[in-house]
């Protein structure tokens, strides 16, 4: 067993609303590790239609770790503010921070995105 599998605290002393999150955070990782088997084992075979199996199924378990990842955003306000920060950008990544205004990136903005230090995309990624 993973050390991330179990709680790290008594169970007693934590919110339904971490252990949630918990569950959702152990799943996205099982999701993310089979793709990998997935990928290893596509790379492996010599069989091209096993591959091809293969590859649907990875696929398939990456399907499943976004829809996870949504939902830890839709549960997760900081989350959500730095994956509106930093995901679908261009630039490079280890720039994305300083160009959205600093730590988190999205202080202060609105649903429109017109806060200070923003790069003003928050709103259109909402339609």
């Amino acid at each position: 067993m993973a050390n991330s599998e179990g709680l790290h605290e008594r169970e007693a002393l934590l919110s339904p609303e971490t252990i949630d999150r918990h569950r959702a955070l152990t799943s996205l990782q099982e999701e993310l590790e089979a793709a990998d088997w997935y990928d290893q084992r596509v790379d492996a075979t010599s069989d091209s239609e096993l591959g091809a199996v293969l590859a649907h199924n990875r696929d398939e378990e990456k399907e499943h770790a976004m829809m996870l990842l949504e939902w830890l955003r839709r549960h997760d306000p900081v989350l959500d503010r730095h994956m509106r920060t930093d995901l679908f950008t261009d630039g490079p990544l280890t720039e994305i921070e300083e160009q959205s205004g600093g730590e988190g990136g999205s202080e202060g903005r609105g649903s429109e995105g017109g806060g200070q230090g923003s790069l003003g995309l928050g709103g259109l990624r909402e339609q």
